[in-house]
């Protein structure tokens, strides 16, 4: 909503190919992780890496996952509060506070159902908001047509660039590639995504939902590229960071509603309003993700007297919990207004350098048996080694312009404040652009080319040191011989009998087509136990609703 037009403005439109790499992604995901997790039982994710790899493993990827999810969350919570302080004058604290304590709110008293049902309609006042923007931008440039003519002369076309140089910001091979194992670490082992497919009531229902989601991605996507193009042509001869009208690039989207949408009553406060919608759905589904693994992977397993404490105070501490996190995410927004980055480069930076171990974890957790706790735990540290290296090389040498690419923009057309004419300034003379002034050529080091790779990267470069870190690990220590089948993904099962053509040492617990057609209610029979593990509670939400 915020960072998606910025970009296309500033860089070109070829982020809408990271819809491709989600495509990939819901593919993956349906096909090994929600299998894997709905068969198993379970309300956290990490419980799985607890069985797989032991307790080590699994602290360290839960200290990931809180450290990811509450610098994210903050971010989300930013975003549309510095919209709100563009548009209004609200001052920019009083909009965090605001955004961070109706999220809690709901989130502590409505728990994972309030959180479904207001995404339902918070990607409806989304959709609502980008729809307004674009049409009338489009009327008031002259259609479709002369937009994407602007846009194209302007360079904003660029759709495939298929250079292979790893440091160039966005390519194909950064958007589709680095995309793809970005999105998988999204949607397949944060806990924030796998609770949502355990609230459905099948796993073909889960496997479903997440293609529509793709669905609705892709409506959300496209629309904000084409505000980007849109954003285009009505700056295209007065940029308002060269004319300085603001001053930070995140800034962009809601000066162009205010530009072109102010005369139209209501209809800024409904941008605002879909700004605000994205980021309620996703700080709400993280501080129910987050309270849901602090009780079930932290409290539980070393507070002995937990089990004692009543149902109704176990639900109020997780209420308090969210409350906490939620204070807590208000002051990381606050954190985030000193940085100066898109805001969706930001946040996906951030994915790449914390998700990316977690990923490799997950991966040789599902899809390599004979990977032992002692390879994912040196792998994952290989993997974070490289991320806190990525982390300060690439402030210490940030990404020259021949990398980056960002893309011209002029003032010629800007009325100057000491100047009285009706039209606009025709001329040249005062072109300008936001980039920085081209420096001569020099020869990088071999650590300056490795600190100036694509944040893109960042996520596959992550998972795949840790995978195969911790393959070689495994391999030198013996791996392991007696992993439950269970706790292997279902199509890895069937890659096995395809190729060998008959069934593994240990089958499953049921035949493959009855795994297909397998209920909430049938998994969570006091029959039906997955091999190994002991009795599990039936699946309900952490936050009572």
């Amino acid at each position: 909503m915020i960072g998606g037009p910025v970009e296309v403005y500033l860089f070109g439109i070829m982020v809408v190919l990271f819809t491709i790499s989600c495509l990939f992604t819901i593919i993956y995901t349906g096909l090994i992780y929600i299998p894997l997790f709905y068969r198993l039982n379970i309300i956290s994710s990490y419980e799985y890496i607890n069985r797989r790899f032991g307790s080590a493993v699994k602290y360290q990827i839960i200290s990931s996952f809180l450290m990811y999810m509450c610098i994210y969350l903050g971010i989300a919570t930013y975003a549309p509060a510095l919209a709100l302080n563009e548009v209004t004058g609200i001052n920019l604290w009083v909009s965090i506070m605001t955004t961070g304590f109706v999220c809690t709110l709901y989130t502590a008293l409505g728990g994972i159902k309030a959180v479904v049902w207001t995404d339902v309609f918070q990607i409806c006042i989304m959709v609502a908001g980008l729809l307004a923007l674009m049409i009338q931008g489009l009327m008031r440039v002259g259609g479709f047509g002369k937009v994407w003519r602007i846009a194209e002369q302007g360079g904003r076309i660029n759709l495939f660039d298929f250079d292979p140089d790893p440091r160039r910001r966005h390519t194909f091979w950064t958007t589709v590639v680095g995309g793809t194992f970005a999105w998988t670490a999204i949607y397949s082992c944060n806990q924030a995504q796998i609770q949502r497919y355990l609230a459905c009531r099948s796993e073909k229902e889960a496997q479903k939902a997440i293609f529509l989601n793709w669905v609705g991605m892709l409506v959300v996507t496209i629309t904000a590229c084409m505000c980007g193009l849109v954003m285009y042509a009505v700056y295209e001869n007065c940029d308002p960071l060269g004319e300085n009208r603001i001053t930070n690039a995140n800034q962009m989207a809601p000066l162009l509603v205010l530009d072109i949408l102010s005369q139209v009553p209501g209809v800024p406060g409904l941008f605002i309003a879909s700004a605000f919608s994205g980021t309620l759905s996703t700080i709400s589904s993280g501080i129910n993700a987050i309270s849901a693994i602090f009780v079930e992977d932290i409290i539980k397993p070393n507070c002995k007297s937990w089990k004692h404490i009543s149902a109704y105070k176990q639900t109020l501490f997780s209420k308090l919990l969210a409350v906490m996190f939620g204070l807590m995410i208000m002051g990381l927004a606050g954190l985030t207004s000193l940085f100066e980055e898109n805001v969706m480069q930001l946040s996906r930076s951030v994915d790449g350098l914390i998700l990316g171990p977690v990923l490799g974890v997950f991966t040789l957790a599902a899809l390599f048996p004979k990977c032992n706790s002692k390879g994912a735990f040196v792998g994952i540290l290989a993997g974070f080694s490289f991320s806190v290296f990525m982390l300060v090389c690439s402030q210490v040498y940030p990404a020259v312009d021949k990398f980056t690419r960002r893309l011209k923009t002029s003032t010629v057309g800007c009325l100057s404040s000491n100047v009285t004419t009706s039209s606009r300034i025709n001329g040249t003379s005062l072109i300008t652009t936001i980039v920085r002034s081209p420096t001569p050529d020099k020869i990088e080091s071999m650590v300056e080319n490795v600190c100036f790779l694509s944040y893109g990267y960042y996520t596959p470069v992550g998972c795949l040191l840790t995978v195969i870190t911790a393959l070689v690990i495994s391999a030198v220590t013996g791996g392991t011989k007696d992993v439950d089948p269970t706790l292997i993904a279902p199509i890895i099962h069937i890659i096995h009998r395809i190729l060998f053509k008959k069934k593994p040492a240990a089958p499953l617990p049921e035949a493959s087509t009855e795994l297909l057609e397998t209920t909430p209610e049938k998994i969570f029979s006091p029959d039906h136990h997955s091999s190994g593990s002991q009795k599990q509670k039936p699946f309900c939400p952490l936050i009572s609703e």
